[in-house]
């Protein structure tokens, strides 16, 4: 580890609340002496006494020896003022969401601490640059962003600004490892990595939404069980607050100067004005009221089974279908060459492909077959127990049926949205993609940095740069090009990186 932060060097944090005692939990934990210090009466005291008891709890759980515990609680004090600071070889401040406050922190710190000591911000937001800015030494000035709860969450974002000296970011870097975090180094930009590649996350399902796709239960449900999230986009929403989620994607956008990309949605907005902010409030999407019954996805109901089931190699669709279907003793055939048309699925009249970003319907007029029915992305083929469909508009209810009727009988449970171009998975994880690829071709971060990010930051299955490469990333370039063609809006312009590696057949990361 770098010798600016050594093992056993005081460690001081600025708030105690929920972020603040978690960082002095982490840093006491590692063996380093912590000051906590908070403006509030007596908050720091009892910030030590609730981690002193989450001390004893892991040792009650065998994850902690009672020697280790115990040492761990005699190593946290609480300052009185930010004088007790003075020996500190890291101040993290974990203060109000104001930069003329933390402007003013610093200054002050200034004063007090050593020439050596590293001033970290656990801002979520607030440009670096900015809080360095007017300081007499801002090259010691840069970000350490935990995630919420922070001794839980493994990601730290270790946030340079223009000032920042590298070989502190480093420093800081190494520290947040040896506190066994996953940090990512990043520049300081609107939303860092998280906070700007998730915002399609949430966009593109308050957009599917708001074009009667599905409901929100339904497109959670294919979030979750098709595209591996955690949670879906609309329960996440509720749970993180809509006053906080749309004042995030607010200050994204507005920091990116009204890029398309980044446009907050109306319905979060009136959800906003109406008082509906989630759990919190006791209603969002939907209700949290005592007693309240959670609505249901839409499953489509069981349909009959028909014969002639044609396969097509080339997608991971049909490879999954034909394990499956051959586990549940279902005839089919399965061609040794890709059709030309793309399609991985014939059942009676009804072509199966992968969505593509065009609509069913724009593709069953561009391919000249009626009976066309589209499948999303899955994150595992061979796993997943949901998939959604759409259908084009000149389907018949029979052959969607006899799409629906195969795809049960290889143990999938079928939603059907509304035929909306891109689907619900595809389209996310494409855009989730295309802005990590803009955060790397902007120097924000590396490839592996904006994968490890959302991973560890907000649990998502796979690194959206690496889920593109397994997509393909010709495929993903492709679906960017039909929504913005089907939308006319800026919004799915591609990511210059993204065409740079489609011409050069290069994957973002080398197998």
């Amino acid at each position: 580890m770098s010798l600016c932060i050594p093992r056993g060097a005081t460690v001081a944090v600025i708030g105690a609340g929920a972020m603040g005692a978690g960082i002095a939990q982490i840093a006491a934990q590692a063996g380093h002496p912590v000051r906590l210090f908070d403006l509030k009466s007596g908050a720091a005291a009892t910030a030590i006494a609730g981690i002193r008891a989450t001390f004893a709890k892991l040792a009650d759980k065998g994850k902690l020896s009672a020697d280790a515990a115990a040492a761990a609680g005699e190593r946290l004090h609480a300052a009185k003022a930010v004088a007790a600071l003075a020996d500190a070889a890291l101040v993290v401040e974990a203060v109000v969401e104001r930069l003329d406050v933390k402007r003013a922190l610093f200054a002050e710190l200034e004063g007090i601490v050593g020439p050596s000591c590293i001033l970290a911000s656990n801002t979520s937001s607030i440009s670096i640059t900015a809080i360095a800015a007017g300081l007499q030494h801002p090259q010691r000035v840069l970000g350490m962003h935990f995630f919420n709860p922070a001794p839980l969450m493994a990601l730290v974002e270790v946030v340079s600004g223009l000032a920042t000296d590298p070989t502190l970011a480093q420093a800081v870097y190494e520290l947040a490892q040896a506190w066994g975090k996953s940090p990512v180094h990043t520049k300081s930009t609107p939303g860092f990595i998280v906070n700007r590649v998730a915002r399609p996350y949430y966009a593109e399902a308050l957009r599917l939404l708001g074009e009667q796709a599905a409901d929100a239960a339904t497109l959670d449900a294919v979030m979750r069980e098709a595209g591996g999230f955690r949670m879906g986009p609309f329960e996440l929403m509720d749970l993180i607050g809509h006053d906080v989620n749309y004042t995030v994607t607010r200050s994204v956008f507005e920091a990116f100067y009204n890029d398309p990309r980044f446009a907050p949605s109306l319905i979060q907005q009136e959800l906003v004005n109406a008082g509906y902010l989630g759990r919190k409030s006791g209603r969002g999407f939907f209700s949290y009221a005592e007693g309240a019954v959670r609505p249901q996805p839409h499953t489509e109901p069981a349909a009959p089974l028909a014969n002639g089931v044609t396969l097509w190699p080339g997608t991971a669709l049909a490879q999954a279908l034909a394990v499956r279907l051959q586990a549940t003793h279902v005839p089919h055939r399965m061609h040794d060459a890709a059709h030309d048309d793309g399609r991985a699925l014939l059942v009676g009249d009804a072509a199966v492909y992968l969505t593509d970003g065009r609509s069913a319907t724009q593709r069953a007029s561009d391919n000249g077959h009626r009976a066309t029915v589209l499948v999303d992305l899955a994150l595992d083929f061979a796993l997943a127990p949901r998939l959604a469909i759409c259908c084009a508009d000149a389907c018949t209810p029979a052959a969607a049926a006899a799409v629906v009727a195969v795809l049960q009988a290889a143990g999938f449970a079928v939603s059907r949205l509304d035929d909306v171009p891109g689907m619900a998975v595809m389209r996310t994880v494409a855009m989730l993609a295309n802005e990590a690829a803009e955060a790397v071709h902007q120097g924000v971060c590396d490839a592996a940095a904006a994968d490890i990010a959302m991973q560890k930051g907000v649990n998502y299955p796979r690194g959206p740069l690496a889920w593109a490469d397994a997509i393909g990333l010709r495929h993903v370039l492709t679906v960017l090009d039909h929504l913005a063609a089907a939308y006319g809006e800026d919004r799915y312009r591609a990511s210059v990186l993204l065409r740079r590696k489609v011409a050069g057949d290069r994957p973002f990361h080398d197998a």
